[in-house]
């Protein structure tokens, strides 16, 4: 049986990771692959109940720390629940967004010291780590234009300031610096196609890897 592994989709919002991802999907199933298609917060039903808490923009005053666990025990159940089991049957995951958000959004934007942030998000794991993290890189205020051009109201995180945002840009760029072998960046402010190229490129290379 071909060995499953994981891809996780991450970066600025409005860096157009769903059309990427569909565009991924489109390629994988083509080559005869089975694809699971998840998300973070989300994936299974107590996940997505814990998305809804945890995006309601009606919501200010969650503190960084229920945010920090709740986005932990999301991923806790996402991964028995539903990963550990497609890799298990050899399908290639793909993930919008994972453990690297965390800490992006979490230590670099919000602050929460790296050590706390370690320890929900190695409880959440389990000594699970996906095997590579596609990193759309936009700059915040070009990707808050293209959400806001979507004309849909914003989620609790999306409407952070720039700052903030700049802040999380950063700790993605951090984390692929860090762990080169774990990630890597792909410039979103290309054309849809050229950034689609870019990421096949990636995907062909964990390919070659995993079969």
């Amino acid at each position: 049986m071909k060995k499953g592994f994981m891809v996780v989709f991450d970066g600025s919002n409005g860096a157009g990771k769903t059309t990427v991802i569909k565009g991924v999907e489109k390629y994988l199933i083509a080559k005869g692959y089975d694809v699971l298609l998840t998300r973070e917060p989300g994936g299974t039903p107590i996940g997505e109940k814990i998305r809804e808490v945890i995006l309601d923009p009606s919501t200010p005053e969650m503190s960084f720390m229920t945010e920090l666990m709740l986005f932990g025990a999301g991923r806790a159940q996402h991964i028995e629940e539903k990963i550990v089991p497609a890799l298990a049957q050899g399908k290639i995951v793909i993930s919008d967004r994972f453990d690297a958000a965390t800490f992006s959004f979490q230590h670099y934007a919000r602050g929460i010291d790296l050590d706390t942030i370690m320890k929900i998000n190695d409880l959440a794991l389990a000594g699970f780590s996906p095997d590579m993290n596609i990193i759309l890189d936009l700059d915040p205020n070009e990707g808050l234009k293209r959400v806001h051009s979507r004309g849909e109201g914003l989620d609790r995180l999306e409407d952070e300031k720039a700052d903030f945002l700049a802040k999380a840009r950063n700790g993605y760029l951090a984390q692929a610096k860090q762990t080169p072998e774990r990630f890597e960046v792909i410039d979103a402010a290309q054309s849809k196609e050229n950034v689609l190229t870019d990421v096949i490129r990636v995907i062909d290379t964990l390919l070659e890897k995993h079969h």
